[in-house]
């Protein structure tokens, strides 16, 4: 049993956003069913991929789902994919997607089937027109203020950051409808765009403000961090490593572990700043980091690593992927989140479940993406209700395909 155990969503869906939704809710005890072409979606072969071809993304964002393998550019698999979304139940008539089609997967029809439908669309931006990530973030400057201090060049930076938040606020909007439904008994369609997500951050963060008060627009200051103080620095042996003091508990013990109380103390007069206020630091932060180059500069990681995490310094070891999973627990199955699964078609690797925990339920080990068309033949009958017989001559018409035992996919 699990917190949303009963709840049946439906997703169609692509990209990171709207998957990561359906995974977020699978991995806390819905029923998520996902449509998925005969011959594979769009997300069915995006890279990473294994050696052989297979998909680790399609992989990692469809855990724990049903696939249901269906043509819905047929007008019988558009049939049947409505019935799926409408089917009745206190806890069904959920749907999400990024990929709504006017006419068989907009809001206005659906409803028609399902007067207390909840739907959640996520779109590119409010005028219709396309986006992801990768267009978004430099479209709202992120990637000007991003990168070495001096440089000219823009930074994407490699997180989807928008399409994480996005897909987490997919959950939000279909959880608030699904309440207003429990509370009216009426449906909801909630209308999210990926531009909006992002942009309204850009408010949330104070940027716009920043602008539009201050008359300023964010230069790039590197590894720095803005508003307080926080820097990279390098030790003898050449590792990097990220220190942060943003509180003002945080730069006492940054102080106090590396002995520079004094010195930070004739620095602040010097400056004229009271350096226990964080946009002092801010301010003061190339002359602080002047002090505290040396000392890093002098000390190997191993030298002062167990000191800060006892002396509670906020701060961490810049790694690659690689490296980090070689080296930080976190990142194993010493962490509950973790388990060693296997995937079909992938084989044996670490995966994370839900980073949730809930009071009085225990925490679900993730379960594996399913074959693409696993579940055709079981949706069908327990959802859509279709008889063995309707089943088969859909299959065999090519409108429906039931999974095999791998992955593999058409090419």
């Amino acid at each position: 049993m699990s917190i949303l155990t009963g709840m049946r969503v439906v997703e169609s869906s692509a990209f990171v956003a709207v998957p990561l939704a359906g995974m977020t809710l699978a991995q806390m005890g819905a029923d998520v069913i996902r449509f998925d072409l005969p011959q594979g979606g769009m997300d069915a072969k995006r890279w990473p991929v294994t050696r052989d071809g297979q998909s680790l993304f399609w992989a990692g964002m469809n855990k724990g789902k049903r696939s249901v393998a269906l043509d819905v550019k047929s007008p019988r698999g558009r049939e049947i994919a409505q019935e799926i979304i409408c089917a009745p139940g206190p806890d069904a008539g959920l749907f999400i997607t990024n990929l709504a089609v006017k006419g068989w997967t907009d809001y206005e029809t659906l409803s028609a089937r399902r007067k207390d439908l909840c739907m959640v669309q996520l779109r590119g931006d409010r005028n219709g027109r396309p986006a992801v990530d990768y267009t978004v973030n430099p479209a709202l400057g992120f990637p000007t203020a991003t990168g070495p201090k001096g440089s000219q060049e823009p930074v994407s930076h490699v997180l989807p950051a928008w399409d994480c938040i996005a897909g987490n606020m997919v959950v939000s909007g279909l959880l608030a409808a699904e309440r207003h439904r429990l509370r009216t008994k009426a449906g909801q369609f909630v209308d999210l765009t990926l531009k909006d997500a992002a942009a309204a951050m850009l408010g949330n963060l104070g940027i716009i403000g920043e602008v539009q008060v201050n008359g300023q627009s964010r230069e790039k200051h590197g590894n720095a961090l803005y508003g307080a103080y926080g820097q990279d620095f390098v030790t003898a042996d050449g590792r990097r490593v990220m220190v942060i003091a943003l509180t003002a508990r945080q730069w006492k013990n940054l102080m106090r572990v590396t002995g520079t109380e004094v010195d930070m103390a004739y620095l602040a007069g010097q400056l004229g700043r009271d350096l226990m206020q964080e946009g002092a630091r801010w301010q003061s932060r190339h002359e602080i980091t002047k002090v505290l180059a040396p000392w890093f500069a002098a000390r190997r990681l191993t030298d002062f690593a167990s000191d800060f995490d006892r002396a509670g310094v906020t701060w961490s070891v810049f790694r690659s992927f690689a490296e980090a999973l070689a080296e930080d627990p976190d990142l194993s199955t010493e962490n509950p989140m973790f388990r060693e699964m296997d995937q079909p078609g992938i084989g044996r690797y670490l995966v994370p479940g839900t980073p949730f925990t809930f009071d009085g339920f225990g925490r679900d080990a993730p379960r594996p993406a399913p074959v693409l068309g696993q579940h055709t033949e079981e949706v069908l009958a327990e959802v859509a209700r279709l008889s063995s017989g309707e089943i088969g001559k859909l299959m065999d018409a090519g409108v429906a395909m039931q999974g095999a035992g791998s992955l593999r996919l058409a090419s």
